[in-house]
């Protein structure tokens, strides 16, 4: 009932929308003599800003054509080099360019699509060749493809891992970060000719027992029974994955809008502002923002319930107690790959020495192929976008990859 009352109101709100955007045009329209004077201008910025605010959104494309080596411009194509149910293997080829290191960023599977790494993306096409997961909505996805839980992704991260080949690297920003520690683990165990050579986690909950935040406390405050109970629906009749048991994105949002509303209320407040002011370039940049922000997907049911239990509720990873498809993960097999660990001073979804945890884990790797880094004055976003990740933090990634080719 929760989601088909959810999607009786996106219906409703994508047709307020439609109305706002007309009427938000026809105020601003330069051939409308009430958009120079009166409230005109007032009513039409409002009126976008509701448009904006409620109209539906799908997938976002990636929009990456081209990147800037050397001081040459190069052409970037766009691949797909693996497909499997519940996600697809993504490669950013540059053309005519050849021997770079080869990076697997592997994007949260958290209610966002792979594009919310598009700046991670951009930024290191430059200098390796990037291939990213893609992860599919679990409402597109019909019953008769089985289920897809925690073991799933360890499996689907080495899968990928093995198309691309030996001797790639891996970078995880924030919730794979366990899942890819995992996978590392096994592949070492395993001593898989594809291991990574380097594994980078960036703002992950490797050990939740540090430092909790708000998301930690209500994860261990409330029972498994709970999130069964009140985070769980099933998909609608509309939907190809009709029937099938899901975190839907639009309660992720929702949890993740609520925890920082405030700042929210104000951006949205201040593009109203500058589009009263004609300061278009500005609202467009808060415009930009939320359209890949509200851009939500479903995760199944049973990964997001073996997550909330497995790192949030036991901490089976830092407590020796983790299992992949029924044996023990063991971070000592862990000896040749380079860890390094990132984290954000302002980080409020994964606190200060939740993600370094990953590193005393790994007892019997050498300290040379260990490193910590941690951003002053960078939130959780910030980690993986924008010009801090850009300036400050990628440069240390493309050290440390360089330094274990």
């Amino acid at each position: 009932m929760l989601y088909d009352a959810y999607e009786m109101q996106r219906s409703m709100l994508a047709g307020a929308s439609a109305l706002a955007n007309f009427g938000a045009g026809l105020l601003q329209n330069p051939a409308n003599p009430f958009a120079y004077f009166g409230g005109g201008a007032i009513m039409g910025s409002a009126l976008e800003v509701f448009a904006h605010a409620s109209a539906p959104r799908g997938k976002p494309a990636f929009g990456l054509t081209k990147t800037e080596i050397d001081g040459r411009e190069v052409v970037v194509h766009e691949e797909i080099v693996a497909r499997k149910p519940f996600g697809q293997l993504k490669r950013f080829r540059r053309e005519g360019v050849e021997d770079s290191p080869k990076l697997l960023i592997v994007a949260p599977m958290s209610g966002h699509y792979a594009t919310l790494l598009r700046g991670t993306v951009q930024r290191m096409l430059p200098t390796c060749e990037v291939y990213i997961t893609d992860w599919r909505d679990a409402k597109l996805v019909p019953l008769s493809e089985g289920r897809f839980d925690f073991d799933d992704y360890v499996d689907y991260i080495i899968d990928f891992l093995t198309e691309i080949g030996p001797n790639a690297h891996m970078l995880a920003v924030c919730q794979p970060s366990v899942p890819c520690y995992v996978a590392a683990c096994v592949m070492s165990a395993d001593k898989h000719p594809c291991t990574p050579r380097t594994l980078t986690l960036m703002g992950g909950p490797v050990d939740t027992r540090e430092a909790p935040t708000a998301v930690n406390l209500l994860a261990t405050e409330r029972p498994h029974a709970w999130f069964e109970q009140n985070a769980i629906a099933t998909v609608p009749m509309t939907y190809p994955g009709a029937g099938r048991r899901v975190y839907p994105g639009f309660l992720q949002l929702a949890g993740f809008m609520s925890m920082n509303l405030g700042n929210h209320m104000i951006s949205h407040w201040e593009m109203f502002k500058h589009l009263v002011q004609g300061d278009d370039e500005s609202a467009e940049a808060t415009k930009r923002f939320y359209d890949e922000y509200r851009a939500v997907c479903d995760m199944t049911a049973e990964f997001y319930l073996q997550t909330v239990e497995l790192v949030f509720q036991r901490h089976a990873l830092p407590k020796g107690e983790m299992l992949h498809r029924g044996k023990p993960v063991d971070p000592g097999a862990i000896t040749d790959i380079g860890i390094l660990a990132i984290e954000g001073e302002r980080d409020d979804i994964s606190g200060l020495g939740q993600t370094r945890a990953s590193l005393t884990l790994a007892t019997n790797l050498r300290d040379e192929k260990k490193r910590y880094y941690m951003a002053e004055q960078v939130g959780h976003y910030g980690i993986f976008n924008g010009s801090k990740w850009r300036n400050r933090i990628a440069p240390v990634v493309e050290e440390w990859i360089k330094a274990n080719a």
